[in-house]
């Protein structure tokens, strides 16, 4: 039998960072579409439809096919913004296999006014993850995972680092140029987001540029780890929960970490 030209391992979409913490952020889709267990099945995006209604074959749309398989709709999910690994099919379905159902639309989407930033802390895994970070006049293309209320629920338990928030008032994301998408959300760091000697904000890159680009851009990251290249940096952090808290420390006592009051958790008045 030939193997199935849109199972994640032909689209090359296998490796999550969890495992391979130097392919963070993970690979993501090359289209809009729905992850579907092992597979990633592409949608054909409709000017000015709801996601919903767009179509995965000639006779099915994306709704079509959720109910079929007892699922809500794209109407009765919840929009994030993927800003990290969030965007990544494998990393989605690390997180969710044999907690929910591996049945998750993915749906591309124009956003003004924010970047992918990067975390002022180190992950578990090893690596160093992203955060958003609000530029004005910015514009780019991320991923609107579209989760039910038990798939959130499991996704929002790994982010122990972040708070689910609505966007910021100066950010948009519309679909496919249309009006701003309501209701959406994304997870905020709690830590902060990384910048450099002259202030300026880390973009998201490749997780080994950006390993570089951290070690070169304080000495003293290197000393207190000891590692001289982005595997080893990964290997030492992923080994010791200490460590990771050391070089948070560290990022902070030097200056390295921007507070965004705005991506940050409104507090309820006691």
């Amino acid at each position: 039998m030939a193997p199935d030209p849109r199972s994640l391992a032909a689209l090359g979409l296998t490796r999550d960072p969890v495992a391979y913490p130097l392919t963070y952020p993970g690979r993501l889709p090359a289209e809009s579409g729905l992850l579907d267990g092992d597979r990633f099945l592409a949608l054909r995006e409709r000017t000015g439809a709801f996601p919903g209604g767009w179509a995965l074959d000639a006779a099915t749309t994306l709704d079509d096919l959720l109910r079929s398989r007892g699922a809500p709709p794209l109407a009765d999910r919840h929009p994030i913004l993927a800003v990290g690994s969030n965007g990544s099919p494998a990393q989605l379905r690390r997180k969710l296999a044999g907690h929910a159902s591996v049945l998750l639309p993915l749906t591309y989407a124009t956003v003004r006014g924010l970047v992918c930033g990067v975390s002022a802390h180190v992950s578990g895994p090893g690596y160093v993850p992203a955060a958003p970070v609000r530029v004005g006049g910015a514009t780019g293309r991320l991923v609107v995972l579209w989760p039910d209320d038990a798939q959130l629920s499991v996704i929002d338990a790994t982010e122990p680092n972040y708070h689910l928030l609505p966007l910021p008032g100066t950010v948009t994301v519309s679909l496919d140029g249309g009006a701003p998408l309501a209701g959406c959300r994304l997870y905020a760091g709690r830590h902060g987001c990384l910048v450099d000697r002259d202030g300026d904000p880390f973009h998201l890159t490749g997780q080994a540029e950006l390993l570089t680009a951290l070690l070169a851009d304080l000495p003293g990251l290197g000393r207190l780890t000891g590692a001289r290249d982005p595997g080893e940096f990964a290997a030492r952090a992923r080994r010791d929960p200490g460590l990771r808290e050391r070089i948070r420390v560290l990022w902070r006592r030097e200056g390295r970490v921007l507070e965004q009051p705005e991506l940050s958790r409104k507090e309820t008045p006691s």
